[in-house]
């Protein structure tokens, strides 16, 4: 199953989140199985991507628009997908 990613900066960026959706959508990631966080991405606490990395089962895709989406910064995005890596 292909679950998705989406973050915007703030709530007022909704061309960048048309973006992101529309790309997904292009990739086939339905929307039901698309998480949101609307929040700065200096943020430690991202509610939408917990729940979206603690939904993923062996064998589902997670599809993001960029990697920036997926990580506040390198390190961080490099220790989430070593997180994915080892489960």
């Amino acid at each position: 199953m292909k679950i998705g990613y989406v973050s915007v900066s703030n709530t007022d960026d909704s061309h960048a989140l048309d973006l992101q959706e529309d790309a997904l959508r292009a990739l086939g990631v339905d929307t039901t199985t698309t998480y949101y966080d609307r929040l700065s991405s200096r943020k430690d606490n991202r509610p939408g991507l917990d729940a979206c990395l603690k939904s993923l089962r062996k064998g589902d895709t997670l599809v993001v628009w960029k990697l920036d989406r997926l990580g506040r910064n390198l390190s961080n995005l490099i220790n989430t997908i070593q997180n994915l890596n080892d489960r």
